[in-house]
C-alpha cells in the first residue's frame, strides 16, 4: 500500500486515491440524467453571456474586486500561471483554467476533472463528466480570442491533444503539458477541494489577463508617452501642479478610493528612489481590502525597517468622520510594537477632530504614537516637505518623479513595487484624457 497520490485505471472507471486514502471513483459511460441537466445549465449561462459579461464588466469596473477570498498562495498560483504564457508555451493552460473556473462558478456540483461526456456510446465518456471541448470551441475561446486576452487557434485550446487524454484531471495526469502545469493542477486541486472561489479566482484571472492584453499595452504606451511629452513642455511642475493633476483624476475615476491608494503610494514611491529614508524600505502596494489584521497590515503604505512597520497610512476616500479606525488602529499597534508613526489620508475635510481627540490621546498614552489625520493635499505638502528637508530632492524632481511613478503603476510597469490587481484600463482612459487636454492646451497647465 502506498502514501502516495495515485491514479488506478480499471476498464469501467478510474479511482484517484489521495494520499489520505481517500478514494474518488469516476466511473465510465454515457453522461448521466444529472450531468446532462449540468451542463445544460452551464451552456445555456454560458450563451446568454456569462463569461463575455464578466470580462465586459471588469473592463468597466462595474465588478467590486475582491481579493479577500483569495489566499496568497492562490494568487500566486494564477500570477504565475498568466506569468507563463509566452509565444510558444502556456496558452492551452490558461485557457483550460478559465474554462474550469467558469464551470465550477456556474454550476459548483460538476466536477472541473471530468473533461469529457457524450451520450454517444462511440466516444470516450464519463458518467458525470461534461464536453469541454465543445464548451471551449462555442464560448471561451472564441470571446478570449475577441477581445485580445489569448491567442489561441479558433478551434480552441482544447484541440490539444495532451488536454485530450482519457485520464481526469489531477496532479498525477500523465500527459506533457507545456507550461505552468504545477500551478494549473493546484488551482484543480484547490477548486475541488473547496479551498478556492472558483468565481473570485476568475475575476483576479481575468483581470490579470486584461491588464496583459495587447489592447491595455498599447493604451498604457500611449498614456505615459502623453506624460511624457507633458513633462517635456511644461518643465517647471511642482507640487501644486502634480497634487492636482493627480487629484483630478483621482476623482473622475471610478472606484476612486483605490486610486487615491496608489496615488499616495506612487509619491512614496519617488520619495525611496529619491532616497529620503534610505534607511527603510517601501512595503510593495497591498492588494485591494487587505489592509486589515488579518494580512497584517496597518495601512494601504507602510514603510519597513527590516520585517517591521514603521511607519503606516491608510487612505479614506469619502470618510470625514473615523472614530471606527482609530479604534482599529489601536488593535492592529498591539501587534505591531516597533510602529513610530500612522495616520489616515482624507479625501475630505475630517469632521469632529475635537470629539476624536481622547481616542487619539489613548492611543499616544499606550503606544506612544498620536495618530495624524491629514487631508490628502496636506499629506503630499508634508510628504515634500520632509523630501525638501536639507534639500535631499528638489520640489521639480520630486513632482515629476511623483507623475512618472504614477503613471507607471497604473500603466502596470511596477508590478514588483505597485502590484494592482484590478484591470487599470478605465483608469488609464481617464489619466489620458486629462493629459490630452492639457496637451491640446484644451486648458492651461496652471488651472488643472
Amino acid at each position: 500500500m502506498t502514501d502516495d497520490l495515485h491514479l488506478r485505471v480499471f476498464r469501467d472507471r478510474s479511482e484517484l486515491i489521495a494520499v489520505t486514502g481517500e478514494t474518488q471513483c469516476f466511473l465510465e459511460g454515457s453522461m448521466s440524467q444529472s450531468a446532462k441537466e449540468r451542463y445544460q445549465r452551464i451552456s445555456q449561462e454560458l450563451a446568454n453571456g456569462y463569461f463575455e459579461n464578466k470580462i465586459i464588466a471588469l473592463q468597466n469596473r462595474a465588478i467590486n474586486f475582491d481579493t479577500s477570498k483569495l489566499s496568497q498562495k492562490n494568487i500566486d498560483h494564477l500570477n504565475r500561471l498568466v506569468n507563463s504564457v509566452t509565444s510558444e508555451v502556456g496558452r492551452a493552460l490558461v485557457g483550460i483554467t478559465v474554462l474550469q473556473l467558469c464551470v465550477k462558478a456556474i454550476e459548483p456540483r460538476q466536477s472541473i476533472r471530468l473533461h469529457k461526456g457524450s451520450s454517444s456510446r462511440r466516444d470516450f465518456s464519463w458518467q458525470e463528466g461534461i464536453s469541454m471541448r465543445s464548451l471551449d470551441k462555442q464560448y471561451i475561446t472564441p470571446t478570449l480570442r475577441k477581445y485580445d486576452l489569448l491567442k489561441l487557434n479558433a478551434d480552441g485550446f482544447m484541440m490539444t491533444r495532451s488536454l485530450a487524454e482519457n485520464y481526469p484531471y489531477s496532479p498525477v495526469y500523465k500527459a506533457k503539458i507545456r507550461g505552468a502545469r504545477l500551478e494549473w493542477s493546484e488551482i484543480v486541486e484547490s477548486i475541488e477541494a473547496l479551498e478556492l472561489d472558483a468565481e473570485s479566482a476568475l475575476d483576479y484571472l481575468l483581470s490579470e489577463m486584461l491588464n496583459r492584453a495587447n489592447d491595455f499595452q498599447k493604451l498604457a504606451q500611449e498614456t505615459v508617452s502623453d506624460l511624457e511629452k507633458f513633462l517635456e513642455a511644461n518643465e517647471a511642475i511642482d507640487r501644486r501642479i502634480a497634487t492636482n493633476l493627480i487629484w483630478r483624476h483621482v476623482n473622475e475615476s471610478d472606484y476612486a478610493a483605490r486610486v487615491l491608494e496608489i496615488a499616495i503610494h506612487s509619491l512614496m514611491q519617488a520619495m525611496q528612489e529619491g532616497r529620503v529614508f534610505p534607511e527603510y524600505s517601501l512595503k510593495p502596494l497591498s492588494q485591494m481590502r487587505s489592509a486589515n489584521k488579518k494580512h497584517g497590515n496597518i495601512g494601504d503604505i507602510e514603510l519597513l525597517e527590516g520585517n517591521d512597520i514603521v511607519e503606516a497610512w491608510d487612505a479614506k476616500y469619502g470618510k470625514a468622520y473615523l472614530r471606527d479606525e482609530l479604534d482599529e488602529l489601536a488593535e492592529k499597534l498591539k501587534e505591531h510594537p516597533k510602529v513610530e508613526l500612522a495616520g489616515f489620508v482624507t479625501s475630505l475635510q475630517p469632521e469632529r477632530l475635537q470629539e476624536l481627540e481622547d481616542s487619539r490621546q489613548e492611543i499616544e498614552d499606550e503606544f506612544g504614537i498620536y495618530p495624524r489625520i491629514l487631508t490628502f493635499e496636506d499629506w503630499v505638502e508634508e510628504q515634500f516637505r520632509r523630501s525638501l528637508k536639507e534639500n535631499i530632492m528638489a520640489e521639480i524632481e520630486l513632482a515629476t518623479a511623483w507623475l512618472i511613478a504614477y503613471a507607471e503603476s497604473l500603466a502596470q510597469r511596477r508590478r514588483d513595487i505597485a502590484p494592482i490587481d484590478e484591470p487599470c484600463q478605465q483608469w488609464l482612459i481617464a489619466l489620458k484624457g486629462i493629459l490630452d487636454s492639457l496637451l491640446n492646451h484644451q486648458q492651461d497647465v496652471q488651472d488643472i
